[in-house]
């Protein structure tokens, strides 16, 4: 190998060795259209190519450990793309819902500060960090059902659900398909709540209001996103928080970034001009205000290196959706004759889903079984998946409160117990090709006994 004349020499032939190395030993079956039936369909997972590599390479040729250029670099591509004013990355989706309702709960909202003991309405059919960071600030999450076949918030419980110690609602929308975002939006308007929407599995979805269309994640104070592997896009472990609310902006930098009051990014010092002449708290006047703290923090930030990654996934991230929709459809339309054992999933009304699943549920009155027909769906070599908790007051997390005033439960979550008996679902990622899909749903119809 000839010596190098420069750094940036050196970059551009170690990258390109690098895309050399995924041509020869990365680059996935799938893309070759050599599947067969039997081999493996699973329900999610990774859609890269040598661009991401590379990415990750040159990340890692700054050796900035922390969050860096590349961070800010997909913050601000991130921004543009969804149509916020703010975005920011955390370290998961789990720590974006975290951030996202300790933001909630800051002394600068004044009246509408959520404090221990208020009310946040959520759903029992779901992933449990939605709820967690409630329980666990000491709020009382107050659970309403779901629809079937949406799998969302029964929006005609929100009345019934709201109480005189109310503060917000935040509700995830599921595998993709939206909450009726309308209806929510105009409750939490009418009685002054805030709106959280995670948006970790819906990444991508469009709805419209009133003959606007936005993205899902941008309707309410504060959105979340996830870019955990089987997500939509991925950097590994990642998530982001964005609004377009400036105070929130600057609630979510402190809170992700140790409590603290300063805004100054990694590396830079005194970016107000005021670093040791303010006065805070019961400090001493002129306390370093790097070292000021305004809330109870944490450090959720991401790495640069996953940064990097998200980058290039960023820029595929169109192609994904539409792969979604396309695999979504097909599978679809492979299952419409069988619906007289299955129920199929519909899409929200005034939506256009970006797909992380394709939820089934199984007619009960078909005297079918669950658990039988996901059994036998694996053992063809197809991954099935659960949606989430079902019903999360009947987990085990929940035994040491189940029945105290930690929570509160709107009618008989009926359709979450229908849920945690029927239902489950199977992926329709972007790597899929159709002749999975086709097989996928060969082997669902044999499942039911339609062969």
């Amino acid at each position: 190998m000839a010596k190098w004349t420069n750094e940036a020499e050196a970059r551009e032939e170690i990258k390109s060795l690098v895309g050399e190395y995924y041509k020869e030993f990365k680059e996935p079956v799938e893309s070759k259209e050599n599947f067969k039936p039997g081999d493996r369909v699973s329900y999610a997972s990774r859609v890269y190519d040598e661009k991401e590599m590379q990415s990750l390479t040159d990340a890692m040729l700054d050796f900035w450990l922390t969050t860096g250029r590349f961070s800010n670099q997909f913050e601000k591509d991130f921004a543009a793309w969804i149509g916020v004013k703010h975005a920011h990355l955390v370290n998961s989706g789990s720590s974006a819902n975290l951030i996202a309702f300790s933001v909630l709960t800051a002394p600068e909202l004044g009246d509408r500060q959520i404090k221990r003991g208020d009310e946040v309405i959520t759903v029992a059919c779901g992933f449990p960090t939605t709820i967690t960071p409630i329980l666990q600030y000491g709020a009382v999450p107050v659970f309403v059902d779901v629809t079937v076949p949406q799998y969302n918030i029964d929006v005609t419980q929100l009345e019934a659900a709201l109480s005189e110690k109310t503060k917000a609602v935040m509700i995830a929308h599921t595998l993709g398909n939206p909450f009726d975002l309308k209806a929510v939006k105009e409750f939490c308007d009418k009685h002054n709540l805030w709106l959280v929407e995670d948006n970790c599995d819906a990444l991508g979805t469009k709805y419209t209001i009133d003959g606007e269309t936005r993205f899902t994640g941008t309707w309410g104070d504060i959105g979340t996103s996830s870019f955990y592997p089987p997500h939509h896009m991925t950097m590994g472990e990642g998530g982001a928080v964005y609004t377009n609310n400036p105070l929130f902006n600057r609630l979510i930098l402190s809170y992700r970034d140790w409590g603290r009051d300063c805004i100054c990014v990694s590396g830079q010092d005194n970016l107000c001009g005021h670093r040791w002449d303010g006065q805070f708290g019961e400090l001493p006047k002129g306390y370093d205000h790097k070292y000021t703290y305004s809330h109870f923090g944490y450090n959720l930030k991401v790495t640069d290196l996953q940064a990097a990654v998200g980058v290039e996934q960023l820029k595929k991230f169109p192609s994904f959706i539409e792969r979604r929709k396309h695999n979504w459809a097909r599978l679809h339309a492979a299952l419409e004759d069988i619906q007289d054992k299955i129920i199929l999933p519909e899409p929200a009304e005034n939506s256009d889903p970006s797909w992380f699943g394709f939820l089934i549920s199984v007619r009960p009155e078909t005297g079918l079984n669950r658990n039988d027909v996901t059994k036998y769906i694996e053992s063809k070599n197809v991954q099935t998946r659960l949606l989430f908790s079902g019903n999360i007051i009947k987990q085990p997390c929940f035994n040491e409160i189940r029945g105290t005033d930690a929570y509160r439960v709107v009618g008989n979550l009926e359709n979450s117990d229908f849920v945690v008996n029927n239902t489950f679902w199977v992926g329709v990622y972007p790597g899929m090709t159709d002749a999975m899909i086709d097989y996928m749903a060969l082997v669902i119809k044999e499942a039911v006994g339609n062969k």
